[in-house]
């Protein structure tokens, strides 16, 4: 089974883009909001553009989010509290009473008519305090206006009663000293206060179970509508201003015909008609990379990545709408140009963006202001960001995006509300965090080129650097070979930088092009130092295996060292599939009856597939042959340049590589001029 998956997945095959089209367009669909879209646009502050709307049916107006948490405070700041009397404790209080009084009788220090007098002060006492309600601590300070009416729960009765009514514990001994102060003699009034203080406990609590229950129900009995629009009648008129309760009527509409709309009777209806359009545009996806980027398509791994980012932007876009649709621009969808441009290039990564960002229409509220603002925002990131390897380039860049989205944002609140005064500013810095999250970017496209196997600019910059393990051990082994290198890097990044092509990818697939020859240097004449050429005990044809077989070589030693394939493109082509024509000649010579096969004196392909890889190769065989110039002219370089350069046209070597003929003459012109300042000519001019 997994062989069958590797050779469909490996292979160019339709069948593995057939089965992620439909992968990716039935997940994108389950991820789309579970209503139907209603046909009118409309948004707070614009002209109504459409004709006279009535009634379709019957609906009820919906109160607002703000009008529903407005009301919510209000039921949760106003609602009555509930306090609970423990009869149990009155009962216990007066067990404990006569019990304590039993003892004092009994002391000789007291008349038996003081001791009689303290109980009926102490029982008045008493009962004066739980007829009124003792307040414990904590309860004390659930209300700070005393004046307020709470609920006092006696059993299975409610009774409102003044919160100030109710004792507190510095009232209960204030009522207590009152009462004991004219009453008693000195030594029965301090044992009277001492018993009482130690017995006398609260008997009133708040409730704070019952209490939330109440709130609960009243928060459960809260109408969320607030009045009814009867079939038929006027709603609103064309080029009126959606505003007020217009706006409220029409959103009341709009919430009630997509629940009508999504029903089950319709559902597989409506679930087609977005598959249908998710389908559309997947499949203009397709098409692009059919017919604008062939080696793309035809890389089922490129495929998937690209595919793979798309559903993820999608994928978390619709998480933050679920959870909050406040926190919808703190998504960073820029970081999706920023990684294609950084593998790919501009125009792919804007076409790309832009059918995610109308996906996301479906999905997102306000969503033409939402489409607006981030397709320019994807037009600048293609416009300003390049170079990642520099670091300043991408801080410089965020900044702009951040800038244009805050200034796009600030044209829609304005022209919606007439006046700057209503501008929510809250969104500015979620466009702030929006900036800073798009500097993911840079770990999500290291983390993508050990998952994809893809390389970008960054990745490119370290390879370019001399001093990597691999072009140390080609300049010790090979140091013809190495100084070759870094003669044909050096020309192709020019001739790169005319025509707009990738620079850095040329210039470190120069770099490592000919590493294969490190594996046999002495039979490449560039590392031939002693004069002695080894290819003379060789005949023509094990010649022409070995100066062939470094393109092999150094694919295998290539992907020993773990290269990226984007590098390891350059090792297969650099020769496409040209001819070694010295030894064919000198097999001819030494053969002149025989039918020579020519293909055992050909490089093996393929030929150049890119103007990166058709660069390179026409400054490898320029570099090379012009060190067979002996006295190099400016006029003998320009002849040879453009006999080798046509000799490769003619062998249709760069018919694959999307490269015009204008490009390869002002490439031409490049190496030309690279070669003469290398020998210190001067241009030739007519006497």
């Amino acid at each position: 089974m997994n062989n069958i998956v590797n050779k469909l997945y490996q292979n160019n095959t339709i069948i593995y883009k057939v089965i992620l089209f439909l992968v990716a367009t039935t997940a994108i669909v389950y991820l789309f909001p579970k209503g139907g879209q209603f046909k009118y646009d409309f948004s707070n502050g614009q002209l109504w553009k459409y004709d006279n709307l009535y009634a379709p049916f019957d609906f009820a107006i919906q109160k607002t989010t703000q009008e529903i948490a407005i009301e919510k405070k209000e039921v949760t700041l106003n609602s009555k509290l509930y306090f609970l009397q423990d009869f149990d404790v009155e009962k216990t209080v007066n067990s404990n009473y006569k019990r304590r009084i039993s003892l004092i009788k009994e002391s000789d220090s007291l008349s038996i008519e003081e001791v009689m007098r303290l109980s009926e002060i102490g029982q008045k006492i008493i009962d004066t305090i739980y007829k009124k309600g003792f307040l414990e601590l904590v309860s004390q300070q659930k209300l700070s206006n005393k004046n307020d009416i709470v609920a006092l729960r006696k059993g299975n009765e409610v009774a409102d009663v003044i919160f100030k009514n109710l004792l507190t514990s510095k009232e209960v001994l204030k009522l207590i000293r009152n009462n004991l102060e004219q009453e008693a003699a000195y030594y029965g009034k301090i044992k009277m206060l001492n018993l009482l203080s130690e017995i006398i406990k609260p008997n009133i609590s708040f409730d704070a179970v019952y209490s939330k229950k109440v709130v609960e129900n009243q928060l459960k009995n809260i109408s969320y509508t607030k009045g009814k629009v009867t079939l038929g009648k006027l709603i609103i008129l064309k080029g009126d201003i959606v505003e007020g309760k217009k706006l409220a009527i029409l959103s009341s509409l709009k919430s009630e015909s997509e629940s009508q709309v999504w029903t089950e009777s319709n559902y597989n209806w409506i679930i087609l008609g977005y598959t249908i359009l998710v389908s559309l545009a997947l499949l203009m996806l397709l098409l692009f990379l059919r017919k604008y980027r062939l080696e793309i398509y035809e890389n089922n791994n490129k495929v998937s990545f690209i595919f793979f980012n798309v559903f993820s932007m999608i994928f978390i876009q619709t998480l933050v709408v679920k959870y909050n649709s406040d926190f919808l621009y703190v998504v960073p969808l820029s970081v999706l140009p920023i990684v294609l441009k950084a593998f790919f290039d501009a125009r792919l990564g804007l076409f790309t963006h832009v059918l995610t960002v109308l996906l996301l229409g479906y999905i997102v509220p306000d969503s033409f202001e939402f489409i607006y603002l981030h397709i320019i925002a994807g037009i600048v990131t293609i416009l300003t960001v390049s170079e990642l390897y520099k670091r300043a380039n991408l801080f410089i860049s965020v900044a702009q995006i951040t800038l244009i989205y805050m200034v796009t944002y600030f044209a829609f609140s304005i022209i919606k509300e007439g006046n700057a005064s209503q501008i929510n500013w809250t969104y500015f810095m979620l466009f702030a965090a929006n900036g800073l999250l798009s500097f993911l970017s840079i770990i999500l496209i290291y983390m993508y080129e050990k998952v994809f196997g893809l390389v970008s600019d960054v990745t490119l910059l370290e390879l370019s650097n001399t001093n990597t393990k691999l072009l140390r051990m080609l300049n010790e082994k090979a140091p013809g070979t190495f100084q070759h290198s870094m003669q044909v890097a050096n020309l192709a990044e020019s001739a790169a930088n005319e025509i707009g092509a990738n620079s850095m990818l040329v210039r470190v697939g120069a770099l490592y092009h000919d590493i294969g020859k490190m594996l046999n240097p002495m039979y490449f004449t560039e590392n031939q130092s002693t004069g002695v050429n080894p290819h003379n005990d060789l005949s023509p044809r094990d010649s022409s295996k070995i100066i062939t077989e470094h393109v092999i070589k150094g694919i295998e030693l290539a992907k020993k060292h773990k290269l990226p394939d984007r590098v390891i493109d350059f090792i297969r082509t650099h020769h496409g599939t040209s001819l070694t024509y010295y030894f064919y000649m000198k097999e001819q010579e030494l053969n002149p009856e025989t039918t020579i096969d020519i293909t055992k004196f050909q490089y093996q392909g393929p030929i150049p597939f890119s103007k990166e890889t058709a660069i390179l190769m026409m400054c490898d065989a320029a570099e090379a042959a012009s060190k067979s110039l002996t006295m190099p002219t400016s006029q003998s370089i320009s002849d040879l340049i453009d006999k080798i350069i046509n000799k490769q046209m003619a062998d249709n070597q760069f018919l694959n590589s999307d490269i015009t003929f204008r490009e390869i003459e002002i490439i031409k012109k490049v190496i030309k001029k690279k070669l003469m300042n290398i020998y210190h000519l001067r241009i030739e001019y007519p006497a």
